[in-house]
């Protein structure tokens, strides 16, 4: 599971602040009146999953050390439209200047994870598990798989240093499923999964003794075949073409995994607004 740390956290408000704030917001700064106060309230245009309320409120702490913020909800709740997520009082400019990095987080995130859920909800009563994968923003991983978490699915590796992916392209220079996992083994790499497009791959996958089978752009038909040659022996995993449409018959067939890009890659933002109240 990908942990998200505080410093993290912080390292990320830090570069977004410096990417919008850059030597500071010559609006705010010139037009707000320096004491004037601000209470706002983070309210959704929709029913969404909430991911990333505690980031997007670490912006304004960040702004307005001493604002005084009240939670509604938590990331992972279902909320309704018109629901409030959390209330922020304090400094005006600071909320002001903040405004912007702390909406475009919580949107994007919280957009993740409700795309999430619907997927998890489309697969219905299977034991089938949702997974993440690699298709992220570049600097947003770990936080766009902490979203896709509290949509309900499980992180597959973060990157290339956690977990061996035997593809195509691999089985293309060394020769053979075979020989790919007899050298992964070699170097006690853990957890070996191998990309099988065919059903004699997935007889030499199985046969070479990987962990996990990587079952892209399958029908359900040929899903089915699949989970019958292996028979236990090793966890599947189908990928490739997944939608909401399709998921329900892609987990029917008996696949321990199915792992979509899109909850990541195609997710839309969330519509979050900022009400404010003038003290």
């Amino acid at each position: 599971m990908t942990v998200l740390t505080q410093a993290e956290i912080s390292e990320f408000i830090d570069r977004a602040f410096a990417e919008d704030i850059g030597p500071g917001d010559i609006t705010s700064d010139n037009v707000v009146p320096e004491n004037a106060r601000l209470r706002v309230a983070l309210e959704t245009r929709e029913d969404i999953v909430v991911a990333g309320l505690d980031i997007a409120l670490d912006c304004f702490r960040k702004l307005v050390p001493d604002a005084k913020i009240t939670k509604h909800c938590e990331d992972g709740d279902s909320i309704k439209a018109k629901d409030v997520l959390a209330v922020v009082e304090g400094n005006a400019r600071g909320i002001l200047t903040a405004e912007r990095t702390a909406l475009n987080t919580l949107q994007h995130l919280s957009g993740i994870a409700t795309t999430t859920r619907s997927y998890v909800a489309a697969m219905g009563d299977t034991t089938t598990k949702l997974l993440d994968t690699r298709k992220t923003l570049p600097g947003w991983r770990k936080l766009e798989k902490y979203a896709t978490r509290m949509g309900g699915a499980q992180n597959h590796r973060m990157g290339l240093y956690d977990g061996v992916m035997i593809k195509d392209n691999h089985i293309g220079v060394v020769g053979s499923i075979t020989k790919c996992v007899e050298a992964a083994r070699a170097a006690n790499l853990p957890k070996i999964e191998v990309e099988c497009d065919t059903l004699d791959q997935v007889h030499e996958a199985a046969s070479a003794g990987a962990d996990i089978i990587l079952l892209d752009n399958m029908g359900p038909d040929m899903l089915r075949k699949a989970v019958a040659i292996v028979d236990g022996r090793c966890k599947t995993e189908a990928s490739g073409g997944v939608n909401l449409q399709t998921i329900g018959a892609i987990a029917a067939t008996g696949v321990d995994y199915v792992s979509v890009g899109r909850i990541t890659q195609s997710a839309p933002a969330v519509d979050i607004g900022l009400d404010v109240a003038i003290l």
